[in-house]
């Protein structure tokens, strides 16, 4: 099925592609899919694949090449193809641009072609992706969702660790979904790729999320800030080169030479991560656990090299 896919969406590309219209033959020896075949089999699978294209809505059509009707090609012709303009507003075409990169199934960016064909992106808007891929985590976060709605706690192994949640909201940043919530020890943030083994209390109602809690709050956070490890004070040595970088990050001034800053550290798999970004530019100083973390990385790394 997948190759059949394939070559019915090239021969469709290739009939829009041409500026003229295109035999049969020419099909056979320029379309992928087509060339390996005999005769009588390219010609009933050339037969079934323009079936599709029309069933498919392609305003396919069949158009001699010369005054003399002698010869005949086939063509698509693209303003017939493409839908017709809706006369969306400003407005609309920013609210479909931010809609369609809320969420990405699989990691789809469909929705953002889809735009194309609406009227184009804002500018305003910018075509980075906003969603996080929600392949892996559709499950978890459903159920995170309705825990929230119907104010129930939760439970779920969290970096080798059971953890209970009075989950309060859901936030997406950077490429991730994270929930947030009251749990033991104060307000906390789990990232939710993360999450294990996640049970949701059959009580409802077990908790009341404070007034005027607001998600963006905690997650104004950098990403080493949210967390649920035992806080801890990292001092980092950032070389010249890199050092500019680093400050705009940590929201400091722009350093001459080096930098040398004190970071709170919530989340040390966050923190180191974004320290290895910085290659050998970038060294921690302080404390000497998250200095072996990043050594045992590196070492890790290193013995994957062939």
């Amino acid at each position: 099925m997948q190759n059949v896919v394939e070559r019915v969406l090239n021969l469709l590309i290739y009939l829009l592609e041409s500026p003229t219209p295109v035999t049969a033959e020419d099909v056979r020896h320029t379309v992928l899919g087509y060339d390996a075949q005999t005769d009588e089999a390219f010609h009933r699978m050339f037969e079934r694949d323009k079936d599709v294209l029309r069933r498919l809505g392609v305003p396919l059509s069949r158009r001699a090449l010369d005054a003399w009707e002698v010869d005949y090609g086939y063509t698509v012709d693209p303003d017939e193809y493409a839908i017709p303009d809706p006369g969306l507003t400003q407005e609309e075409r920013v609210a479909l641009s931010v809609a369609a990169r809320m969420v990405r199934l699989g990691g789809s960016h469909a929705g953002l072609d889809a735009l194309l064909k609406l009227g184009g992106i804002e500018r305003s808007v910018g075509l980075e992706p906003l969603g996080a891929d929600l392949g892996a985590e559709a499950d978890v976060l459903g159920s995170l969702f309705g825990a929230i709605t119907e104010r129930r706690a939760v439970e779920f192994e969290y970096r080798d660790n059971t953890r209970q949640l009075d989950p309060y909201g859901i936030a997406h940043r950077r490429g991730h979904w994270y929930v947030v919530g009251a749990g033991s020890k104060g307000e906390r943030v789990y990232r939710v790729d993360r999450i294990e083994k996640l049970t949701v209390s059959d009580k409802s109602g077990t908790f009341a999320k404070p007034k005027g809690f607001d998600v963006r709050s905690l997650m104004d956070l950098q990403p080493w800030e949210a967390g649920s490890d035992p806080e801890v004070e990292a001092t980092i040595r950032f070389d010249s080169e890199v050092a500019w970088w680093a400050a705009r990050t940590l929201g400091l001034e722009k350093p001459e030479g080096e930098l040398v800053a004190s970071v709170p550290v919530a989340n040390r798999d966050a923190l180191v991560g974004w320290v290895l970004s910085f290659g050998d530019a970038a060294e921690v100083l302080e404390p000497p656990e998250i200095r072996e973390e990043i050594r045992t990385r590196i070492e890790a790394a290193l013995e994957k090299l062939p």
